[in-house]
């Protein structure tokens, strides 16, 4: 019975022995190393994203306030620009109906761009 033991403890002091045997040297190892390749143009450095209609329909407004006349409606479908900013005010330009005015920040808004790292 003993002898059993001894042989079983033997064997298995040989297979966790032989795997640290057989590696190579740690100044013989490859040491796995970070891509070299960097992207051109960094996330950051990019210019914002357009500005985008977060909804159905926006009012376009003669001023920079929701109590003015209302001069158009600006749709989904519609293509914009965007010249200046007042407070929480877009002055749009509908380039679909020509139509100039004032629209909500609220719906109005640059999407955001998502950087990874």
């Amino acid at each position: 019975m003993r002898s059993i033991r001894i042989a079983i403890s033997a064997a298995m002091l040989g297979a966790l022995a032989l795997p640290a045997l057989s590696a190579t040297p740690a100044s013989a190892a490859t040491v796995p190393t970070a891509p070299t390749a960097t992207p051109a143009v960094s996330c950051y450095n990019l210019p914002p994203l357009p500005y985008a209609l977060h909804t159905k329909a926006v009012t376009i407004r003669s001023k920079a306030s929701s109590k003015t006349t209302a001069l158009g409606v600006l749709y989904k479908s519609h293509k914009f620009s965007v010249s200046k900013k007042s407070s929480n005010w877009l002055y749009i330009t509908d380039k679909t109906t020509g139509v100039k005015g004032w629209g909500s920040g609220t719906y109005v808004y640059r999407d955001v761009r998502m950087c990874l790292d």
